[in-house]
């Protein structure tokens, strides 16, 4: 079931609300236990084998954090360790065979020249964002984190369905005192704010991210098919999808924080206006934080601080600010950097061209981190240039952003760089004859690059259009949390100074009329837009 779809938002959210609301006025264990199984009911909706597939592994994960909380209590640690590894192996495990077995197969007949093959695997949904949440929690039990838990507990921490699908990827010690401490019962305002966030996560979704992905999607089939994509064409396309998976992701996270403010819950942000970051760093510090968040924390930092205790144990120096030597940053934060990058591009997806999206990350944040070593070296009043520096910055990360994208979404590696070779000129230019027409001083210009006449089926006007809208949407509007931030909409941002970085345009959501006919008429629209062709981008992860 989709957020986008009809028995979504005219069925099982009204319906599951007004019982969460009615049995938690009698019983506060009872509006517990219904939004379990209606969580339930959310994951089994469209194969109900998927509840068959996961429970065994919850069911597991369970008895894993109790033999762990019992080995915690009695200062067995390295019984408890044993049995962390093990938990963590498990779940890696069950991810790999679910959602990489196929592709594992394939790599061995592309580098063997064989052909085996597997029988299809049914991927239960949303597994990477249940396994890394699982993960999390056996970790944050071994670590003294959470002190008590029930199965109840835990499965309502699993299940709960507005993060269940596509994340955020939430901490035990982050929910579960809001579900104790919850009243279980109406509140006005509380369903106010989440209505606000749902729908206008629901517009962003159908009207916004689904209404460019037809024109984007043309663009990328023909370089699927082979065909060569020109450079005005290639870079529409590229800034196409990277503006329709922003507003799909920013839309689902609106949608999933709002769905829980209805319960009671507030989730921790996961999206914060990423094409408005200067810097790769700032990107992944705006760009899906609770996976940045977990891959900083499980990851990064344990292979980064092991890495720099074998430098030490050897005599050899670790990261140390200006005086970093280059052995120190490549091997401490240059390796463990891409490493990381490398898991998170293989996370979103079990193919060639995920792996390469996330290692390309990892050699920008390498790079970043390099610039900012050598510029407090060699450049110290660097900040004083920020007029010159901060545009360059701002549109070489961009430019960045976007040529990753490529790889993100085309199907293969051979149709990624068929598009890049047409982003940077390998493929010549074209634009449309009408285009042409209206060149004016810019005619001479044109015939001496050899700018060619476009076939008329390609919708150039259009899809401009959408993107200088979509552009001006990301870049100078403020976003929802911005809008929401006396609300407190989400966890894990500052809603201190909300448009201390930007945007121009500040708006202040409050219980008024004026925006009660702004989110109804929002809500109206983006429910006329409902039944299209449509996915979510991030549901496959």
């Amino acid at each position: 079931m989709l957020f986008n779809s009809y028995e979504f938002v005219f069925f099982f959210l009204p319906f599951t609300a007004i019982a969460f609301y009615l049995l938690g006025s009698r019983s506060k264990s009872l509006a517990i236990g219904w939004l379990i199984l209606a969580s339930l009911a959310f994951y089994a909706w469209w194969r109900p084998l998927n509840v068959a597939l996961i429970a065994p592994s919850i069911l597991i994960n369970y008895g894993l954090a109790r033999l762990l909380l019992r080995l915690a209590n009695e200062q067995k640690l390295r019984a408890a360790r044993a049995v962390l590894v093990a938990g963590v192996a498990f779940n890696v495990v069950f991810l790999g065979y679910f959602k990489y077995a196929n592709f594992l197969v394939g790599a061995v007949n592309d580098v063997a020249g064989t052909s085996y093959a597997l029988e299809h695997i049914i991927l239960p949904l949303g597994i990477s964002f249940i396994t890394f949440q699982k993960i999390a929690f056996l970790v944050d039990v071994a670590a003294g984190r959470v002190k008590q838990f029930t199965l109840r507990d835990y499965c309502l921490f699993v299940l709960f369905f507005p993060q269940l699908i596509a994340g955020p990827i939430v901490h035990y010690r982050e929910v579960m005192p809001q579900f104790q401490a919850a009243t279980c019962r109406f509140n006005p305002s509380a369903a106010a704010v989440g209505l606000t966030l749902f729908f206008a996560g629901l517009f962003k979704k159908v009207v916004l991210a689904d209404g460019i992905s037809p024109m984007v999607s043309a663009i990328y089939a023909d370089a699927a098919a082979g065909h060569p994509v020109t450079m005005v064409y290639a870079w529409m396309a590229a800034i196409g999808f990277t503006l329709q998976i922003y507003f799909d992701f920013s839309g689902y996270s609106d949608m999933a924080i709002g769905i829980a403010r209805l319960f009671g819950v507030t989730l921790p942000a996961n999206f914060n206006s990423p094409l408005r970051a200067s810097s790769i760093i700032d990107f992944w510090l705006r760009w899906h934080l609770t996976l940045t968040r977990f891959l900083t924390a499980y990851i990064y930092n344990p292979l980064s601080l092991w890495l720099t205790r074998r430098r030490m144990a050897k005599g050899l120096k670790g990261v140390g600010g200006r005086n970093t030597s280059p052995g120190a940053f490549v091997a401490v934060l240059m390796l463990p950097t891409v490493f990381t990058m490398c898991i998170s591009g293989l996370w979103h997806g079990a193919g060639y061209t995920f792996i390469f999206w996330g290692f390309l990350h990892g050699i920008f944040l390498s790079i970043n981190h390099l610039w900012i070593l050598l510029t407090r070296r060699y450049w110290p009043n660097y900040q004083r240039y920020g007029f010159l520096t901060n545009p360059a910055s701002f549109a070489l990360t961009f430019i960045a952003v976007v040529s990753a994208m490529v790889f993100f979404k085309s199907p293969n590696m051979t149709s990624a760089w068929n598009m890049l070779a047409g982003m940077f000129g390998g493929h010549g230019i074209a634009i449309p004859e009408a285009t042409m027409a209206h060149l004016g001083f810019f005619d001479g210009l044109a015939k001496a690059l050899a700018v060619q006449i476009a076939p008329p089926d390609l919708q150039f006007a259009p899809l401009a259009r959408w993107i200088a809208g979509l552009l001006a949407v990301a870049w100078f509007c403020p976003n929802t949390l911005q809008i929401l931030s006396a609300e407190k909409p989400a966890t894990g941002v500052d809603l201190q100074q909300p448009y201390k970085h930007g945007p121009a345009l500040h708006l202040r959501w409050s219980l008024s009329f004026v925006w009660l006919l702004a989110i109804t008429g929002t809500s109206v629209v983006a429910v006329l837009h409902l039944g299209g062709v449509s996915e979510f981008l991030y549901w496959q992860f």
